[in-house]
């Protein structure tokens, strides 16, 4: 849950210098005389000495250009004031974002502690209204963001609030979808495709910062990793019991941008904003939930209130995410180099019946190529359903294997 109060972390910068010591004056005034007497005369000796050299035209006198002057003092002009700045064609960002803005919205959590006390704020974040029919806007947010609420508002530019029903949720994902009369929701955000997307290139987070306050706050940043993995705690015992497959970015996410978009330079959401890290040391890694991976959920969410996933069993990762310490027991022949290894099997899954073991470097389901464990999940929730027996291709020990696996309803739903 985003709280709109978070500790600030100050960084104080503590300037530094260095203690130069004092001159001592002398004591005798001789050892001064001869000084000044030997210095003066040293300054005529060099003076004469320039000056044959000139009139013999052994060195000449440099001839320094109006023009260079005036561009040396800019540049030392431009190093010394720290207000200059060369800003280049490509900083100069024109895309527009007022559609997809619009389309932001604010969520309140309401929550009562018992019957009788009256509902209160508990928190906020940010939705996005992604489609309208039938007189209802539809909206996408955080499950976190709505979770044991009682009551849910939705707050359109910190003018007007109105109220919202949740259609589903679901806790692995993130991910939950609200319905509300469409009469003062007219924006609905464009989405895009997030498969589309390549490291470095420019996002905008948008949402609502440390609460309606700042509603439709814009930020800018890159797209700094795809298909990262994160380790999240969905039962709240502080113990990491799924993995999600992110966006990171460095724009800016604050507490109340959980929920919000993540846009593309053509003004099309790319993902939905989800989670940071948290801590004093670390700076702009933000996460979103990939659209590719949220589109299907958000399907089922509306459809039918909740996703229900045939389960596997297995927890894997790209060859290339093999820890150091790992990768001596992962063996495949020289000419595979796509595929998903097993990192573990849970205990009495259908993995585990069909005898898949950790290590297992798996290439095909069904012989559909694998990647990566988005492929895996997107193939699997996609294109089976629960009861199918799916055949996985995978190698062992450097050797090739086929096994059928009967797939079940998995315990997470």
């Amino acid at each position: 849950m985003d709280q709109n109060n978070e500790r600030k972390n100050e960084i104080i910068v503590h300037p530094t210098h260095t203690n130069k010591p004092s001159p001592q004056r002398s004591k005798s005034k001789r050892p001064f005389m001869r000084s000044l007497l030997g210095g003066v005369l040293g300054g005529f000796i060099s003076v004469a000495t320039v000056v044959l050299l000139l009139m013999n035209q052994v060195i000449t006198i440099p001839q320094l250009n109006v023009n260079d002057q005036a561009a040396d003092q800019t540049e030392q002009s431009q190093e010394s004031d720290p207000n200059v700045a060369t800003v280049s064609t490509e900083d100069q960002d024109s895309s527009d974002l007022s559609d997809v803005s619009e389309a932001v919205v604010g969520i309140i959590n309401l929550q009562n502690n018992t019957v009788w006390d009256p509902q209160q704020e508990a928190g906020s974040g940010s939705g996005i209204v992604y489609k309208k029919e039938d007189g209802k806007a539809y909206i996408v947010t955080n499950n976190h963001v709505v979770k044991n609420a009682t009551e849910v508002e939705i707050d359109i530019n910190n003018e007007q609030r109105v109220q919202a029903q949740v259609v589903g949720t679901d806790e692995l994902t993130d991910l939950a979808v609200l319905v509300a009369d469409d009469e003062h929701l007219p924006s609905v955000a464009p989405l895009g495709d997030s498969e589309d997307l390549h490291v470095g290139e420019a996002v905008y987070a948008i949402g609502n910062p440390l609460g309606v306050d700042f509603s439709g706050s814009v930020t800018k940043g890159i797209v700094s990793g795809l298909n990262r993995l994160v380790k999240v705690d969905t039962t709240g015992d502080r113990n990491p019991d799924w993995v999600m497959e992110v966006i990171q970015t460095d724009a800016a996410i604050n507490p109340g941008n959980s929920g919000g978009a993540l846009v593309n330079g053509n003004g099309e959401v790319i993902g939905i904003n989800s989670m940071k890290i948290n801590e004093q040391a670390v700076e702009g890694i933000g996460f979103a939930i990939p659209m590719s991976e949220a589109r299907p959920v958000i399907e089922q969410l509306e459809q039918d209130g909740q996703v229900t996933r045939p389960f596997v069993g297995i927890a894997g990762v790209h060859i290339s995410q093999v820890p150091q310490q790992h990768v001596h027991n992962v063996r495949i022949p020289e000419d595979i180099d796509e595929g998903i290894v097993v990192a573990n099997v849970q205990p009495g899954s259908p993995a585990d019946q069909a005898g898949m073991k950790q290590y297992d470097f798996i290439t095909e389901v069904n012989g559909e190529k694998v990647d990566s464990m988005l492929d895996f999940k997107r193939y699997v929730y996609a294109e089976t359903d629960i009861g199918d027996q799916v055949t996985f291709t995978f190698y062992r020990n450097g050797e090739k294997h086929q096994e059928t696996v009967t797939l079940t309803e998995s315990d997470a739903n």
